[in-house]
Formats: C-alpha cells, structure tokens, sequence
C-alpha cells in the first residue's frame, strides 16, 4: 500500500465518532458472561473500600478519645459520643487510655492488613475476568479475520491488521487488571470519603471538596487531550507494524534492488511519527498527576487552617462541634479523598490507552464483510461442473469495471484456458466463480445454481485452486498438503504427493513427509513449492479446478514433469486455467482471449491461431518461444 493510500485511511478512522461511553459498553458485554465473578469482585471492592474509609475515622477517635480527652471546646472530658471501642468515664486513669490507645492501633492495624488482602484478592479475580474477556475479544478478531472478503485486504494493510491482535489488544490487557479496578475502586473511594465527610461536619467538608471542582476541570481537560494523542498513537503503531510486515517480507527484495538505505529512512519516518505521538500523550498525562496534588494539598492546608480557626476560637458551626481529633481525621480524610483522584489520573494512562486500542478493535469487528451469505443460502449440491457466466459485470473501485459484459459456458470437464496481457481481468474471472468477489451486474451459476444463493463453505468446499505463488505454512510437509481436506489419512497425503510427482524430492528430506518448512515454504525451491500445491489440490479432490499461472514457477523440465499428474488431476473435472505458457494452453476445450475486461476472442488454440487476431499477436509475441521446449522429447 501506498503511504499516499495510508495515510488517507488513517485520516479517515481520525473523523469517525468516538465515544467513550460506547466503548466502555462494549467492554461491559464482554464481563456480563461472569456474573458471579462481578458478584464477588463487587462484595470484595465494597469491603475494601469500607475499611479504607473507617480507619481515618479510627484515627480521629485515637485523638479525642485518648491522647487529647479534655480538649474538646465547651464540653466536658468526656469522649463518650465519639469512641467505638468503650465508654471511657472522665477521671480515668493514664493506664486506661493507654489500653484503649493500644486496643485501636492493633484494629488500624488489623484493618490495613484486612484491606491489603481484599485488594490483593480483587486485582487478582478482576485480572483472571480482564484476561478470559480478552481471549474472547482476540478469537472474535480472529475469526472476523477470515469473515472479511479479500476486498478489504486489498486495501489495508496486513501489518495494520496484524497491529489490532497484538498491540491493540496488549494495551486492553494492560488495563484489564490493576489500572481497571483501581479506577473503580477509587471513584467508589471517592463519593463514599466525601458522603462520609458530608455527614460529619457539613463546615469542614465544604471546606475540603472545595477545590474538587477544579480537579475534575484539570482531569477533564488534560484526559481529553490525552486520549485524542493515545488514538494516534494506536495508528501510528499499525503504521509502523505494517512498515515491518512488509519490509519482512521483501527483504530479498530490498538486497536485489539495493533499497535498504532507503527503506530504513522510509522506516525511519513512520517510527518518528510513532515517537512523537507518544511523547504528546505522555506530556498530558504525566501532567495530570502533579497538577491534581499541587490541588491536594491546597485541600489539606484549606482544611487545616479552617478547622485549627474554628477549634481555637471556641466557635461551634454547622454540623456540629469541632474537636482537634475530627480536624485530624478530616485532614486524612482529605488526603485519602485526594489520593484516588491522583491514583485516577496516574492509571487514566492505562485506561485511556485501552479505550483508544478498544477503539481500533471494535472499529475492525463493526466492519461489515462484502461478501456475505443470503438469509436464506442453502448448502451447496454436489458440483457436477457446469460453470455460466451470464452478462458478468464486475468492479473494485466504484465506476471502475474490471469485467465488462463477460458471457461463457463452461461444461462438466472441460478444461477452460484464458489468455491475455496483465490487467486484462484474467485473474479476476477466476476470483469470482469461488465467490472471492461478487459481480457488480449480471451473474455466475453452476449447475444452474446461482453462487450467490448458497453458502461460500459449502461453495468453496468443491473448488480447488493453485496460485501462481501458493502459501505454505511452518508445519510439516504432510500437515500442508493435509491443509484442504484435514480427514485425509497419510496414505491418502502420499498418493496425492505421488500423483503431483512431489514425492521424489520430498523422501530426500531430512525427515521425509514430516519434515517441518520454514515461514512460507523457506527451503524448497520455488518449483518444489508449487508441487506441494498441486498435491494439496489434488488431495481436496475438488470438482472445478482453478490453476492461475500453476506452473509459471517451475522450470521447463519440472512443467514436464508435472505435466502428465495435471491431466490426471483434471481429468473428470471443470478446470480453469490462466497461463503464460503455451504447454497449458493447446489442448484446451476453449481457449478465451481476454483484453481490457472484455472476452474478444473463443475458440481452441488452432482456430485462435488461423483467424490471425488478437490470439495470434498475443501467441507470437509471447506463446511462440515455449514450443522449442514443448515439443522436446521428455528426458526419460
């Protein structure tokens, strides 16, 4: 793909709606599956949540009820309104607070212990629930992988696509566990220390949520910015994944022609790209958090200067009186209300991160596949091999025919040989009649059926095909010819390889049928892969057959080879057959000369070669060289 064409996609995935709120639902449907796990992660993050309020409460009571007992402002020593442990009676003994002193630092201590090991207990349901919705988002992605028609590969890249499975999801991962629940955590966190501090002094607490308002201007603003750098920065990422992708895959490319230096600059720019829109986000976020404390602490002074004014004047406000032990635990109240927020902030980089990512997957998993079968497809018969093209239309791009006004009949058997220049639309008659493409007007039958009226599987099922360059998995040799038709017993795998003559170099091997190919076949040779092609073919057992350009890889003395398996393999069968050499082409039942989408010429290959048209230019200007070598006697 272009960088021209790139760059226009990704402008157009930057102006599409986003919503947050949309997103997040589409997270939630994942975890509604786990019910009972959201049960206990819900009882766990209330009882964490609990404890975490109570002990500032705890702490406040230490003050008034025994280190301070007399300091209450017009009242008596006693502290019996505001302790929980016992009644304390004026007059007691130091030995007394001392006791009840001790008794509340073990319970602050028990409860921090307590809540460490709720947390603990829910980060780890929340990740064992973040990480099986996460599977099931990564087999959705998958398998909309193969849903998707071979038009939408055409126009996005596979690195790109590649880049929504792995780092896309690796950053929904990221925020599955810790950053998730704290960010619910700590919202609870939030409303319940400010319901609390609300109820028990109405002055302080005013007081201390005063500056909130400009925490959540500031946490708004900034997390804005930040999630519009993070989906740029998710975009960039597939950039650059799908640079690498494809400069992988064309290294030799890239040796033979001497382009190293400047794929590496061209790599060099998109990884730039990728750098700064990280760095952007990363400048927003890494100033939230110091922002929201700078806040902090203002509550904090606000809180303390307020109360230390009412204590010392002896004032009593609204909500009641002041003692220095309910300053002390405003002050921690305020602090532990301040703490979520800047914990937020700090997580909201997880999270925004994975709402960006989010984004990108459910973007790809609402993409609609062109080709889709009818409400109402039906299974496929049994293909006897009768193929018609009736007034076949068909386009890429919109306004764009590929095809124009195609019509032929193909009859059980027969084998179908079409010829032309590059871009005549060759490749793309082969394409539609497994149904890779659908027509634009007009329609393909087989059998009388239409391919449109049944499923593709089922379609698909009783086509075989043979590209010009077949793909070969990292697998041993016996799983990829098994590849087609999984059933197969081994003998049936060796016939196979018998009949396409790939038998010979394969029990050269180290270890024959179960030796293991390298990334796309690596280690054979170009011909040597095509044979393990035609063996998968063969195997399959398909009743039409599609060959595009099946020999044009394998050098003349292997095409001879090959050349007597490929009349057993079609014997029987409807066969399509796009080739460049004239071997493939004679003893076709109809040769069809393709020009500019249009079938100009039909007939066999000598009444192609006596009406002298277009047939005949084509054969001399690029067939004739081929008949010194087809008519070689075979070297025995």
């Amino acid at each position: 793909m272009m960088m021209g064409q790139r760059d226009w996609i990704f402008q157009q995935e930057a102006r599409k709606p986003r919503a947050v709120g949309e997103t997040l639902g589409r997270f939630w449907s994942y975890f509604r599956q786990y019910s009972w796990i959201l049960v206990l992660e819900v009882i766990l993050v209330l009882l964490s949540t609990y404890l975490q309020v109570v002990i500032p409460n705890l702490i406040g009571q230490a003050v008034d009820c025994y280190l301070a007992p007399a300091t209450q402002v017009g009242t008596a020593p006693t502290s019996e309104a505001h302790c929980w442990l016992a009644t304390i009676p004026p007059g007691a003994t130091t030995q007394t607070y001392l006791a009840g002193l001790t008794g509340l630092v073990l319970l602050v201590c028990v409860i921090y212990i307590a809540s460490s090991l709720l947390t603990g207990l829910q980060f780890y349901v929340m990740s064992y629930m973040g990480q099986s919705a996460l599977r099931t988002i990564r087999q959705q992605v998958f398998a909309h992988i193969h849903r998707l028609s071979l038009g939408y590969y055409s126009k996005h890249e596979a690195g790109d696509v590649m880049s929504r499975i792995t780092n896309d999801a690796d950053t929904v991962q990221q925020a599955m566990g810790f950053p998730l629940i704290g960010v619910v955590q700590g919202a609870l966190l939030i409303v319940w220390i400010a319901y609390t501090m609300l109820t028990q002094n109405l002055v302080l607490a005013l007081v201390a949520l005063a500056v909130t308002p400009a925490m959540f201007i500031v946490t708004s603003w900034l997390s804005g910015r930040a999630r519009q750098a993070f989906r740029q920065v998710r975009r960039s990422v597939g950039d650059v994944n799908a640079s690498l992708q494809e400069n992988l895959s064309a290294v030799r490319e890239a040796q033979a022609f001497n382009r190293e230096d400047q794929n590496i600059e061209t790599f060099s720019e998109s990884n730039a790209a990728s750098r700064d829109a990280s760095i952007r986000a990363v400048a927003y976020t890494s100033a939230l958090q110091p922002s929201l404390e700078a806040l902090g602490y203002v509550a904090v002074a606000l809180v303390a200067g307020v109360g230390g004014f009412i204590l010392l004047s002896g004032q009593s406000v609204a909500g009641g009186t002041v003692s220095l032990g309910l300053i002390v635990a405003f002050i921690a109240y305020t602090q532990r209300f301040n703490q979520p927020i800047s914990q937020i902030s700090a997580m909201w980089t997880n999270v925004q991160s994975a709402i960006a990512g989010g984004e990108r997957i459910f973007g790809f998993l609402d993409v609609v596949p062109d080709l889709q079968d009818a409400p109402d497809a039906g299974e496929m018969p049994p293909i006897e091999g009768r193929v018609e093209f009736d007034h076949v239309w068909a386009e890429y791009e919109p306004g764009q025919p590929v095809l124009r006004d195609v019509s032929l009949v193909a009859e059980p058997g027969q084998m179908i040989a079409i010829v032309g220049p590059t871009g005549a639309g060759k490749t793309t008659m082969a394409n539609l009649i497994p149904r890779f493409y659908d027509v634009s007007d007009g329609g393909i039958t087989i059998d009388g059926t239409d391919v449109r009226s049944v499923t593709a599987r089922s379609l698909r099922s009783q086509i075989g095909i043979v590209l010009q360059d077949s793909f070969l998995f990292s697998d041993t040799i016996m799983n990829n010819i098994r590849y087609g038709r999984p059933s197969a017993t081994d003998e049936e795998v060796i016939d196979a390889a018998k009949l396409a003559r790939a038998d010979t170099f394969i029990e050269r091997l180290p270890s024959g049928y179960n030796t293991v190919l390298g990334e796309r076949g690596t280690g054979l040779s170009l011909g040597q892969r095509q044979l393990l092609a035609i063996a998968r073919a063969a195997l399959a057992q398909p009743r039409i057959l599609i060959l595009d350009e099946a020999t044009s890889s394998v050098d003349t003395r292997t095409e001879r080879m090959i050349q007597h398996a490929l009349e057993e393999l079609l014997h029987g069968r409807t066969s399509f057959v796009i080739a460049h050499r004239l071997s493939t082409i004679r003893h076709a039942d109809q040769v069809l000369a393709v020009k500019d989408g249009k079938i100009v010429e039909r007939g066999t290959h000598e009444q192609l070669l006596a009406a002298r048209g277009f047939y005949y230019e084509l054969y001399m200007r690029q067939f004739r060289r081929d008949i010194d070598f087809t008519e070689a006697p075979a070297v025995a």
